[in-house]
């Protein structure tokens, strides 16, 4: 029932801010398996690939929205996609060598950024020129990195960058979401194969991703999408990010004593 709850409002808060639900999944999970008792040193670890393992659904179905409308620049996806496999590959493995407070505090970091961004209504500026072959390889890589060791779909990462690269700001939005599947499903195959040998699971674990909740919280979160989405054309925006970004340094800051 909990999963369900998260992935329901985690669902409504991606599609009326247009992020992805890592933000929302990763502290909340890490207080939920902390309550069940999980152990203390992979606590974080479960939550970040638990996160990702359920951005796999939503993605799909954030992309099919996107490509029906012809919003995707699949030659751009196709172009960003190797390096971000990489680095979500490369992310799992440092997440995983980092320890359990060094992955709090990278974490707390990002709550931080995305919430100064949103309280302050941060918008990314168009660069010079396009950028070439071999700068978006190395910034998607980055970006798989980053999004998997904090348990993200990248969007928060990818639409300024591409933005910066003179792509339009609604092609940005859809470029990032059909971006964040690799992420997503590149991070979850890394962090189930090194978790395969991991002590201390709990029951019902692939590796370092739970299960129960990655079900609960990646359907939910499909059906609830689209009422978020619904409610951004009707609510004040600008006042709702402010309010969000408000419960991102809330949660940094429980993150940060707790």
């Amino acid at each position: 029932m909990i999963s369900l709850a998260l992935g329901s409002i985690s669902g409504v808060l991606a599609g009326l801010f247009g992020i992805g639900g890592g933000l929302v999944i990763v502290p909340i999970l890490a207080m939920i398996f902390k309550a069940y008792g999980f152990p203390l040193e992979i606590l974080l670890l479960m939550s970040v690939a638990t996160s990702l393992a359920t951005i796999i659904l939503t993605s799909i179905s954030s992309v099919a929205a996107h490509h029906r409308l012809g919003a995707v620049d699949w030659s751009k996806v196709f172009r960003l996609t190797p390096g971000i496999i990489f680095g979500a590959g490369m992310g799992a493995l440092i997440a995983e060598r980092i320890p359990a407070d060094g992955l709090r505090y990278l974490l707390i970091l990002f709550l931080c950024y995305v919430g100064i961004q949103m309280a302050w209504q941060l918008k990314p500026k168009a660069g010079i020129k396009p950028p070439s072959r071999w700068q978006d390889y190395c910034i998607s890589t980055l970006i798989g990195v980053m999004s998997s060791i904090v348990g993200i779909g990248g969007g928060t990462l990818t639409v300024p960058y591409l933005v910066h690269g003179q792509t339009p700001i609604q092609k940005a939005v859809a470029i990032a979401s059909a971006c964040g599947l690799p992420i997503a499903v590149a991070s979850s195959v890394s962090y189930a194969l090194l978790g395969s040998h991991a002590q201390g699971l709990p029951e019902w674990s692939l590796g370092y991703i739970y299960l129960p909740a990655f079900l609960g919280i990646g359907l939910s979160s499909i059906c609830t999408a689209p009422l978020g989405a619904i409610l951004a054309h009707k609510l004040p925006a600008k006042q709702l990010k402010r309010y969000f970004s408000l419960l991102l340094f809330i949660m940094a800051a429980k993150l940060m004593w707790h």
